[in-house]
């Protein structure tokens, strides 16, 4: 039997709490630095534990595997309980479990204590992405959106700065450790500053919800862009501190200072999306595949330092131009059910991204990185035509289901 929906009417709303929107943006913050500072700490990583890089990448692995798998449990659960208990129970996880990855010995111990994190750090980005958009009206929720992810791109931008010069000056250990304390700080602070919302569900099940969000033609229809977007940048990026030390022969330190130019590139395309999106409309995505792709096609073949980090920064861009339309599009589809819906596109994406992980590791022992590079760069320029169909297809008013149709 499915679930009652509770209907609760917040779309009056016009505007978030500036304090609510500054906690979360500081949380997406350290837990995308979390993620992203792995970059450049993969070969010292490999190094200080003695194994190969490949296999200090399977950490890499485990964190997006878990986190698009239990993805699947914390989304349903935030439309039972709340959304916000379920950010405080995941912060503070993802706190104690980014601490505890410092004090890894041995592969198998590092790679537990990043699947466990992964698997808290569900609780995160997706529930706060459901939990905004229920909680202002279609017209402000773009907004609400970009202010939020600007701060967590900005610890995107950051990560393999702050990661690579902490690893520097002294252990890619005090990296996880950092972020790790104050993550614990900031979830202390948000559980006496954000209150609980209400469930918007009265009844916990799983399979019904999953059903009746993957029954949705127009749900099914985006998941395959998530795991191509997964793959191709987050299968990429895993692996691009490798390349800059491969190609330049630099330290740490320089690897995370080149590597900022992804997330800055992230930062200032993603103000520009609204006017790109009217100026260009049905060509906007098959733009952003060009972007996406012409930026891997120059990594692939540069040897100058700048250049390389003007294609970082358009790989930033790239990505940041297909990102926040994608979940745009999906939370529309069930508007009542955002948090089941944010489960599966984020599954989606990361099971994209530990499938590019993986992948992108065998291409490279057997065919090279820039082969590696090639192949993904044909991917996404395909998955930017794919999406014009497939968005304006969602775009006809016949073909959207709404929400008040739920059984």
């Amino acid at each position: 039997m499915m679930p009652k929906i509770i209907i609760i009417s917040m779309r009056t709303n016009k505007t978030m709490n500036s304090t609510i929107l500054f906690l979360f943006g500081l949380l997406l913050f350290l837990a995308n630095g979390d993620n992203f500072a792995a970059a450049p700490l993969i070969v010292n990583i490999a190094q200080d534990l003695n194994f190969s890089v490949n296999a200090a990448a399977t950490s890499v692995t485990a964190y997006m595997l878990a986190f698009g798998v239990f993805t699947v449990l914390f989304g349903p659960l935030s439309d039972r309980y709340g959304k916000v208990l379920i950010i405080h129970i995941a912060t503070m996880g993802t706190a104690i479990f980014s601490i505890l990855g410092a004090l890894a010995y041995d592969l198998p111990s590092l790679i537990f204590f990043r699947t466990v994190n992964g698997a808290f750090a569900t609780g995160l980005l997706p529930v706060i992405f459901a939990y905004i958009g229920q909680s202002v009206n279609d017209d402000e929720r773009p907004k609400a959106l970009t202010k939020v992810m600007s701060f967590g791109f900005l610890g995107t931008a950051t990560a393999t700065l702050i990661g690579g010069a902490i690893a520097y000056f002294g252990s890619w250990k005090f990296v996880y450790l950092s972020y790790g304390i104050m993550e614990l700080c900031l979830a202390i602070a948000m559980i006496k500053l954000i209150k609980r919302d209400k469930p918007i569900s009265d009844k916990l099940n799983m399979f019904a919800s999953y059903k009746t969000v993957l029954k949705h033609k127009g749900v099914i229809s985006l998941l395959p862009l998530f795991v191509f977007v997964g793959f191709t940048v987050f299968g990429i990026f895993t692996y691009s501190g490798q390349l800059i030390t491969q190609r330049f022969g630099v330290d740490i330190f320089t690897v995370g200072t080149m590597l900022s130019s992804f997330g800055v590139g992230i930062m200032f395309t993603g103000k520009t999306i609204p006017s790109l999106r009217n100026k260009l409309q049905h060509y906007y995505m098959p733009f952003a595949g060009f972007v996406l792709s012409s930026a891997l096609l120059g990594l692939s073949n540069t040897s100058n330092t700048l250049l390389f980090c003007f294609y970082l920064f358009m790989f930033g861009s790239g990505f940041i131009l297909f990102q926040p339309v994608f979940i745009s599009k999906i939370q529309e589809q069930i508007p009542n059910m955002k948090g089941t819906i944010m489960s599966v596109a984020s599954l989606s994406l990361y099971v994209g991204a530990a499938l590019g992980t993986t992948l992108n590791g065998l291409i490279i022992n057997n065919w090279g990185m820039q082969n590696m590079l090639y192949i993904s760069a044909a991917v996404i320029l395909i998955t930017g035509f794919i999406a014009s169909i497939v968005m304006s297809s969602l775009d006809k008013p016949n073909t959207l289901e709404t929400a008040n149709k739920l059984p």
